[in-house]
């Protein structure tokens, strides 16, 4: 049972054992937009040329919360994580226009077509990878990667 001190304001609440006071499953869920380019590079029709997109990425997160802070994972982590692709050119590996603009730009490359449901799979591996090197138990039960208002890709657990 906690110990409740008063003082003018707020109350004050102490936990016997501060390790548990947290210590519960949670899910957490962020939505992350971000203006990129891309093509696809096998595919036959217009989107075999480069052209942008505001992609909408929406992602849930579920693990232990972290028992000194209450967090599972920082929303500002996941914003990051996802951040990194705003205002670039993502491109396939493979796609001979990678070195043309190279030279002029930084260029995300993939490994196939960056299509919404590889971006996807990808996000989701990326924030896997940073729970994993920052002793976060977490898992990434679904993640949606929206190329229009209209069409997302869903990868679920």
């Amino acid at each position: 049972m906690p110990v409740q001190y008063c003082c003018p304001s707020p109350v004050i609440t102490l936990y016997p054992d501060p390790a548990n006071r947290y210590a519960m499953k949670v899910g957490i869920y962020k939505e992350v937009q971000v203006d990129a380019s891309h093509r696809l590079l096998h595919y036959k029709g217009k989107c075999a040329s480069l052209h942008g997109h505001r992609w909408k990425v929406e992602v849930w997160v579920e693990g232990e919360a972290d028992a000194r802070t209450g967090i599972l994972i920082d929303y500002v982590a996941l914003r990051e994580i996802i951040g990194k692709y705003d205002h670039q050119i993502i491109l396939n590996r493979d796609d001979p226009m990678v070195p043309c603009i190279e030279k002029f730009q930084h260029v995300i490359t993939t490994p196939g077509d960056p299509t919404s449901e590889l971006m996807a799979a990808q996000i989701r591996d990326e924030i896997r990878e940073y729970c994993r090197s920052h002793g976060i138990a977490a898992t990434v039960p679904k993640i949606r990667v929206w190329e229009s208002p209209t069409a997302f890709a869903e990868l679920a657990e």
